[in-house]
């Protein structure tokens, strides 16, 4: 047997460092798991451009964003060609007045728009004929103070973050009322100006508790699940939660708006990992917002409010885990 054919011998120490780094590095790239793939838009009120664009839905291989400063629905292909587009300012049906969250329906069919300051949802069809409303100023059943988000359930069933009134409210696809939750404050189940409200395949129900700066989830008729998320700047610490959305395997990705990012989660709050940076560069956000995911690519698009753009994102391969496992291997041959 050569010299080199001995098993090498190396001390405890010397294994454990190396252990250490070997999972440091692998975090490391997993925690950056998300690459910039693209954008489209810029400040103005022509096709394709945005003026504050708040929040992005994805549907039946359509892409519906709310151009809230321009008082309209903008929808598009998934690599960002402009497809059409609806609404004005206005209270009459098909206008909006600040249009801050829209929802398609998981199988197509209709799409569901947050009209926040005429207190009201609408729906239209995928191509934005109008179908119905429902709605009115106050804090009773079927009433709302500043809607923000919707969510569509795979039932149908569609909850609307009903922000002023600190409460989700439940309704029919065709908005007769089915129940309500919440109330202000920081207990279990209450909240803090909520901006948005997302159904996950299994039937839970995310909600970005934006000012108390979590995310609490429920079933699908409100009974209080779980939470995470304090305010800060460090993994799973948020700085005004902006937008939830649940991917189809089940992971849970929140707009962190005051830090300029995204960060990821498993289905019960375990941080998976977060990308994004203040600017306005590839993948950086000047108030990253509504957030959308793209099953059949894994990707994930996301409203840059500040910058008047949606930018996507696609999982990144990873690269330094396995070679840093391999030189721990080496050190056996």
């Amino acid at each position: 047997m050569g010299r080199d054919d001995h098993p090498r011998r190396v001390s405890p120490a010397a294994f454990a460092a190396l252990a250490f780094g070997a999972a440091a590095l692998a975090a490391s790239a997993f925690a950056t798991a998300y690459e910039y793939a693209g954008e489209w838009g810029s400040f103005g009120a022509g096709d394709g451009q945005f003026r504050f664009p708040t929040c992005v839905s994805y549907a039946a291989g359509i892409l519906y964003v709310a151009d809230t400063g321009n008082h309209r629905i903008q929808y598009f292909t998934t690599d960002g060609s402009f497809a059409g587009k609806w609404g004005s300012l206005g209270a009459g049906d098909g206008q909006f007045d600040d249009p801050s969250g829209v929802a398609a329906a998981p199988a197509g069919g209709c799409v569901y728009v947050a009209d926040r300051d005429n207190a009201r949802v609408q729906y239209f069809t995928t191509a934005g004929s109008f179908l119905g409303k429902w709605g009115a100023p106050g804090a009773g059943p079927g009433q709302f103070d500043c809607p923000k988000g919707v969510g569509v359930a795979p039932d149908g069933t569609v909850y609307v973050a009903d922000t002023d009134n600190c409460r989700v409210q439940r309704f029919t696809a065709a908005g007769s009322f089915l129940g309500q939750w919440g109330g202000a404050g920081a207990e279990n189940g209450r909240f803090s100006f909520p901006t948005s409200a997302a159904p996950a395949p299994d039937g839970k129900v995310y909600v970005g508790d934006a000012v108390n700066n979590r995310v609490q989830y429920f079933t699908a008729a409100g009974s209080f699940l779980g939470k995470w998320g304090a305010y800060g700047t460090a993994d799973g610490e948020f700085a005004y939660v902006a937008e939830v959305a649940v991917a189809a395997d089940g992971t849970v990705f929140v707009s962190d708006r005051q830090n300029y990012r995204v960060q990821l989660f498993t289905p019960a709050g375990s941080f998976l990992g977060k990308w994004g940076h203040p600017g306005s560069g590839p993948g950086q956000f000047e108030n990253a917002y509504g957030v959308a995911t793209y099953p059949d690519q894994g990707r994930v698009f996301v409203c840059d409010t500040g910058n008047h753009r949606v930018q996507y994102f696609r999982p990144a391969a990873p690269a330094v885990a396995p070679a840093s496992w391999g030189r721990l291997k080496a050190l056996f041959r």
